[in-house]
Formats: C-alpha cells, structure tokens, sequence
C-alpha cells in the first residue's frame, strides 16, 4: 500500500495506518517535496515502487493519486482519496497560494502554517499536541522551498472530474465532517463520477481524518483493503 501526504505533511500524517495496517499490507508513505507540478510528482511516486498497489491520498496526495490513475491506472489495484477534490483551484484559490508563497518568500514561513491550521483541522483540535503540534512538525520538516514547490503544483493542476469517470479499481472516498478546505460536497461530487466507489464522511475531523480520526480512518482504510 501507497500513502500520498497532503501539502506541508509527511509520513506522520500516516503514522497510525503504517502501525496497525501492516498486519495486513506492507506499507510505504512517499515523499512529494521534489517536485513543482502533480504530473512529477506522480512520475517520481511510479518510479519508486514496483509491481501494482492499493493506493491512498489525501488532499494534495489526493490529486496526485488521481494523476497516477491516469498515468498507469493498470499499476493500482485499489484507490482511497482522503479530503481531496478533483477540480482544478478557482481564480480566488489560485491568488491566495500565490500569496502564501510570496509571505513564506519573505522570511515568515514559520507563520504559514498558523495562518492554514484554523481551515486544517476541526476546531476542538486547534490545541491538542497530538493533532495541531503534528501539523507544524510536519510544517517544519518539509520547510519553506518544499512549500513553495508544492503550492506551485497544486495551483497549476488540471480539472480531473471527468477522468474519474474511467476509474475501474475498488474505491473509497472518505472525508471530514467538518473540512473547511475541500468540503462534503466535493466528495459527494467524486462519488457520483467514480463507478461502484463507497463514500464515507468521518464525524468530528476536518481537512486531516487519518490524524484528526485515526482509528475510524485506519478502520475504513483495514475494510477497504479486505
């Protein structure tokens, strides 16, 4: 199994799922600070692994998984997309990355992920070590040059509602009750597109269900995989 990280996170974000879904899966998380567009960074993903896999994305993994079912969909047995969308970024969406690259530029990057955390996590978890200092440790390790080159990739992303349509693997979409950033309604969007996929909203998380909820994430993920 193939975990894809969101913007300015790594292998914590998974970290519960690599523990208890091992049992079951050899488990890798890759690393998508490289590059500075989605199609690179699906291409550096395939180069690193072997043979097919189920894969799992969320949010800006989630548009590189996408990319990966349209770049060798043969490779994918299975496909779970976590607090993601498949349209491309509105005008609105596009001036505020660009604006958060331009403010990261300057030498406040450290104030970045303060800004996005309010949109990234459910409120009652805005304090909570285990969930919001996660989310600036990640910050921290993937730092300013890996942000900019993952903003740049996620604004200039293409519109994938329609190759949804030609996903032919089993499917899970799966999201917070309370994501601010890519809410219910895009997933229940991606449900209609993808045929047979089984669409499940986790109560009580927002932008980060494999963190904020990470036994019913690992949970779904475990009846998923069987």
């Amino acid at each position: 199994m193939l975990l894809l990280p969101g913007l300015l996170c790594d292998a914590a974000l998974w970290r519960h799922q690599v523990e208890t879904l091992s049992d079951i899966a050899e488990v890798t998380v890759a690393d998508l600070t490289l590059d500075d567009t989605i199609p690179a960074m699906a291409e550096r993903v395939l180069a690193g692994v072997q043979g097919t896999f189920a894969l799992a994305g969320l949010s800006m993994g989630g548009y590189v998984a996408q990319e990966i079912m349209r770049q060798a969909p043969e490779r994918v047995e299975r496909l779970a997309l976590f607090d993601t969308n498949a349209r491309a970024d509105t005008e609105a969406q596009v001036a505020t990355r660009k604006d958060l690259i331009r403010i990261s530029q300057t030498g406040k990057f450290k104030g970045v992920t303060p800004r996005l955390l309010p949109n990234l996590v459910h409120p009652d978890h805005l304090k909570v070590p285990a969930i919001a200092g996660v989310v600036m440790e990640m910050a921290a390790r993937v730092g300013q040059e890996a942000f900019t080159r993952q903003q740049t990739a996620i604004l200039n992303r293409k519109d994938g509602r329609q190759d949804l349509e030609a996903i032919r693997v089993p499917t899970l979409i799966c999201c917070g009750r309370q994501d601010a950033i890519t809410p219910v309604a895009l997933h229940e969007e991606m449900h209609a597109h993808i045929l047979g996929a089984r669409l499940v909203v986790v109560e009580d998380a927002g932008h980060l269900v494999p963190l904020e909820q990470p036994h019913a994430a690992s949970a779904v993920m475990r009846y998923w995989l069987g």
